[in-house]
C-alpha cells in the first residue's frame, strides 16, 4: 500500500429538510387545520481513528465528501427522515486542520462528530395558535457545514529511529522486528516512514524508521518537517550512528 500522509479533501454536512406547508383534507371535514410535518435533519460528518492502518492513500483520489440532504416534511404531520451520515476512517496519529487551524487529533478508535448536519425546517404545524387556527409559516432547513480540510497523518510509536541516509537504520530495524524494509548501500535506501511491531512475549513495542536527515532537517531542509513529524509522538528515540564512518562525533552533532 502506497505510504500518503497528508491529504486536501473538501467535506460537506447534510443540508436540513425543509418543513411542509399542508393542511387537513377530508370529506365533510371543512377546516381541517395544519398538518404540514417537519424536515429532517441533515447527515453528520464523523471521523473514527482505525487500527492497522499507516496511510491516507484512500484520500489521494475521492477528495469530496458530502453528507446527504434531509427529507422535506410532508402533510398528515409527516416528518422528514434524516440525511445518511458519513464516517471517515482514518489512521491513528491524524490531525485534521481547517484554515491552518487544528480542529481535531485521531488518537483513539472512538468516533468523533467533525461537522454536524442542518436542522430540519419546521412545518405549519408548529405554528398554530389560539390567534392563528391556519398558519401559513413553515421554516427552511438549516445548510449544512462545509470546509476544505487537511489530514496531516503523524505516525504514532513508540520508538522511533533517526539518523544519518545509509547510517544503518533499516538494517537495525529487520533485526528488531518482521517488518520488510529495503536495505541498501546507498544513501537514502528508506524513502518513506516504515513501521514494526517488536515483541518480547506478551509485551510489543511499535518502531518508526523514519528516512535519512541531513543538515538542516528542522528547517525544513530536505522533506525535513514531513520525516520529523512522525518521531514527534514517540516516547523514546534512538539515534543510530555508523561507527565505520571516519567523522562520528560530527555525524552525531
Amino acid at each position: 500500500m502506497k505510504f500518503i500522509d497528508e491529504a486536501k479533501v473538501f467535506i460537506k454536512s447534510g443540508d436540513g429538510g425543509d418543513g411542509c406547508l399542508s393542511f387537513r383534507r377530508e370529506k365533510y371535514i371543512e377546516f381541517g387545520g395544519p398538518d404540514g410535518g417537519n424536515g429532517g435533519r441533515g447527515g453528520n460528518i464523523y471521523v473514527q481513528g482505525v487500527k492497522g492502518l499507516n496511510t491516507l492513500v484512500d484520500f489521494r483520489f475521492q477528495k469530496h465528501f458530502r453528507a446527504k440532504k434531509g427529507v422535506h416534511g410532508a402533510g398528515r404531520k409527516r416528518n422528514g427522515a434524516a440525511g445518511k451520515d458519513i464516517v471517515l476512517k482514518l489512521p491513528l496519529g491524524t490531525q485534521i486542520y481547517e484554515d491552518d487551524e487544528l480542529i481535531e487529533d485521531i488518537v483513539s478508535i472512538k468516533k468523533i462528530l467533525l461537522f454536524e448536519g442542518g436542522k430540519g425546517g419546521l412545518g405549519n404545524t408548529n405554528f398554530k395558535s389560539s390567534t392563528n387556527r391556519a398558519p401559513r409559516k413553515i421554516t427552511l432547513g438549516e445548510k449544512g457545514y462545509e470546509a476544505d480540510v487537511v489530514f496531516k497523518l503523524k505516525l504514532i510509536a513508540d520508538t522511533g529511529l533517526i539518523g544519518l541516509p545509509n547510517a544503518g537504520k533499516s538494517s537495525f530495524m529487520k533485526k528488531l522486528t518482521a517488518a520488510k524494509t529495503k536495505v541498501g548501500d546507498y544513501p537514502f535506501t528508506t524513502i518513506v516512514p516504515k513501521l514494526g511491531v517488536m515483541r518480547k512475549g506478551d509485551s510489543e513495542k511499535i518502531i518508526a524508521d523514519i528516512p535519512g536527515l541531513i543538515e538542516g532537517a528542522h528547517t525544513g531542509t530536505g522533506l525535513g518537517f514531513q520525516f520529523l513529524r512522525h518521531i514527534e509522538r514517540c516516547t523514546s528515540i534512538i539515534h543510530i550512528l555508523d561507527v565505520a564512518e571516519k567523522n562520528v562525533v560530527s555525524n552525531y552533532k
